[in-house]
């Protein structure tokens, strides 16, 4: 593999990479909703291509997103219902709980009963 002999100057530099400059892409408006869009690109806001033809890809994602939100919808829907599970175990904890006065309550009666 080829090494250079001596470094490259800022200057030499400067020079070679002043020819790269960047250029102002041309645009239109789009027909149907007045957008300032890029030349021969599809409207991103309402999905029209030139003479009023609509794009599929456009149809085809408006599809998509209201399924992803009719899935939202049921999963919010499926959490609701895993919420209603909490009192059921607080019940739970609440019956473990007058079992155990209950038997220290027998405990005391039979404690009693022993002294007389």
């Amino acid at each position: 593999m080829a090494t250079p002999k001596k470094r490259t100057g800022k200057a030499s530099q400067a020079t070679r990479r002043a020819n790269w400059k960047g250029s102002v892409p041309a645009t239109t408006t789009c027909p149907n909703c007045k957008e300032i869009i890029p030349t021969h690109t599809v409207c991103p806001k309402c999905g029209y291509y030139k003479n009023g033809f609509a794009s599929i890809k456009k149809q085809q994602a408006a599809v998509e997103e209201n399924k992803n939100q009719e899935v939202k919808e049921v999963k919010e829907e499926k959490e609701t219902k895993k919420t209603t599970r909490k009192p059921r175990a607080k019940k739970a904890e609440t019956i473990q709980e007058e079992k155990v006065e209950a038997k220290e309550e027998k405990t005391v009666e039979t404690v009693e009963e022993t002294k007389e």
